[in-house]
């Protein structure tokens, strides 16, 4: 079900940019859609029921009792995490851009409707 509604935000931002005509709102809707792929990878580094890959059984087996069941039940893999810090920033730096294209783009051609800058090319 969680991974149905990662599916669903990605589908909102798909729509923002590729059905909108606002410059601005099509960043929106890029931005959704890398939260909505942050989110769903974040999501798949959920281990129910284990631990994360630095941390094996038998590790655990030695502190059990000093360990409450939550946490042996739970755990999330490190690793994505990772990737999404790295994909933040990322997409951080290219949201900038974007921005920055916007702002351009605005002061060119005084809107941020595609269609009155693709009428106004000349």
């Amino acid at each position: 079900m969680l991974y149905a509604l990662c599916f669903l935000l990605f589908m909102i931002g798909l729509y923002c940019a590729v059905v909108k005509k606002n410059l601005v709102k099509i960043v929106i809707g890029l931005a959704i859609m890398e939260y909505a792929v942050n989110l769903f990878l974040i999501m798949l580094g959920y281990r129910a029921g284990g631990t994360a890959p630095i941390v094996g059984r038998g590790d655990l087996q030695a502190g059990a009792e000093r360990l409450t069941a939550h946490f042996l039940n739970r755990a999330v893999d490190p690793l994505p995490q990772a990737l999404v810090l790295t994909a933040i920033v990322i997409s951080l730096g290219s949201l900038a851009l974007l921005i920055s294209m916007c702002i351009r783009l605005y002061d060119k051609y005084g809107t941020f409707d595609i269609t009155e800058i693709r009428r106004l090319r000349g």
